[in-house]
């Protein structure tokens, strides 16, 4: 017996995985693997924790990927992980959570700006049966176009039109700092023109780090990737989710070799010593974790692995507590 989307939403539960049609899957007529929505639910105590797939991109690798390594040593690391050794997929998850009856997005994605392949949460949305009015806040971690540009839509209309947006003090004080939008350095033109055209005109509230950005949801400091980089600590009915926005890439990489540099990491330096600090209390906290560019669902644990660490993805279907 097929089973229907309102199966599926019975209880406005999706309960681990979601699988839609797929090629090789179904009969003629399935759709492209683009526009299939990936969805997937889990719970941390009380709040409900959705993972929604934006999609993905296939960027070429070069030597100027990881700066601090030769480009042997990165290519050595993807065939280990059973990864193209000329190509770096790179995925965006952004967070859906349910948190004392409010929704809550973690992260924006691309909505419709991003490149071909992107979008997805939008259409994650949609297949859960939520519009995106009935979102109540975006957080946002960081504000490198991956994570903000999904706030508004092609035509400059936002996104998520009653949503709350919340951004860290420290990414605001630096991005939107008179000297540097007026005369913006070579490297950092394309961010602060994502900047300009997300937030111009829009009602932001800034929070600092160290405290509950909304009831449940701490936010810690974790800059280097960008100068107000920002994590997140999810804890409900006495459970407890990491957030880490980008302190790594794809683990493949810089999870096992944390020390490793990435391209898009503003402050390498920094960014290595948040990588060690946040991996260190991973492992030792053994709370289950959430990144945004690891692969779909993009949540698991790190565990030791002699003197680096490895990333434990989840069993899908099994709750992360």
């Amino acid at each position: 017996m097929s089973m229907s989307r309102r199966t599926l939403m019975a209880g406005g539960v999706l309960a681990g995985p979601v699988l839609t049609s797929a090629p090789g899957l179904a009969g003629g007529g399935a759709a492209p693997a683009a526009d299939l929505p990936g969805v997937y639910r889990t719970k941390i105590g009380d709040a409900t924790v959705t993972a929604l797939h934006e999609g993905g991109v296939k960027r070429p690798l070069d030597a100027n990927f990881v700066r601090n390594v030769p480009l042997a040593e990165v290519q050595a690391a993807l065939s280990r992980a059973f990864l193209p050794t000329d190509t770096l997929p790179i995925t965006f998850t952004p967070l859906l959570l349910t948190l004392g009856g409010k929704r809550v997005l973690v992260d924006a994605g691309f909505a419709d700006q991003g490149p071909p392949g992107t979008g997805g949460a939008l259409r994650g949305l949609a297949f859960a049966g939520i519009e995106p009015g009935a979102i109540d806040a975006v957080v946002i971690s960081h504000f490198h176009p991956d994570h903000i540009l999904g706030l508004r839509r092609k035509d400059g209309t936002p996104a998520f039109p009653n949503a709350q947006v919340l951004v860290p003090e420290a990414e605001w004080r630096f991005w939107m700092e008179d000297g540097r939008m007026a005369n913006p350095p070579e490297a950092l033109k394309a961010t602060l023109g994502a900047v300009q055209k997300t937030f111009g005109g829009l009602k932001v509230e800034r929070y600092p780090w160290d405290k509950e950005v909304l009831p449940g949801l701490t936010a810690l400091g974790t800059p280097g990737h960008t100068p107000g980089h920002t994590s997140f600590r999810l804890e409900s009915g006495g459970r407890r989710l990491l957030i880490a926005s980008d302190i790594t890439n794809h683990p493949a990489l810089f999870v096992r070799h944390p020390d490793w540099s990435a391209m898009f990491d503003m402050d390498a330096g920094e960014a290595r010593a948040t990588r060690h600090r946040m991996l260190a209390l991973m492992a030792d906290e053994r709370a289950p974790v959430a990144f945004y560019h690891a692969p779909f669902p993009a949540a698991g644990h790190i565990a030791r692995e002699g003197g680096a660490y490895e990333f434990v993805p989840l069993q899908w279907g099994v709750e992360l507590a």
